[in-house]
């Protein structure tokens, strides 16, 4: 039986989430980047429940994305996310990168979360 090879992203992300677990007092925000989207949920690893998510397929973010880049759409779906997250209670969570580098679009959605509200 031939075994797998894994890339780097994906060593680094079983090595993240070997480390870091969404509770009920502390979900997780997870990312995850596309070549053209960029998606997040927040997630409680315990009961297995996604509690909010975000994407730039959004409907709330649909007119405002037009001629924006990656990373000015990454800010807008940080601060939708934190913006769901203390509409439903939530204001401290757990940041998965999911194996990206912590840089571009991955920073600009983390610190958008952070100024809107979300504490991580």
């Amino acid at each position: 039986m031939a075994t797998r090879q894994l890339t780097g992203r994906q060593r680094r992300k079983f090595r993240i989430r070997h480390k870091i677990s969404g509770t009920a007092e502390r979900p997780r925000l997870s990312v995850y980047r596309s070549g053209k989207h960029i998606y997040a949920q927040v997630i409680n690893d315990v009961e297995g429940r996604t509690l909010a998510a975000a994407s730039t397929l959004s409907g709330d973010l649909e007119g405002a994305l037009t001629d924006s880049t990656k990373s000015e759409s990454a800010k807008k779906v940080g601060a939708l996310i934190a913006k769901i997250c203390i509409e439903r209670k939530i204001d401290k969570v757990v940041f998965d990168r999911n194996g990206y580098l912590y840089h571009g679009r991955v920073k600009a959605l983390a610190e958008a979360a952070r100024e809107a509200g979300l504490h991580f």
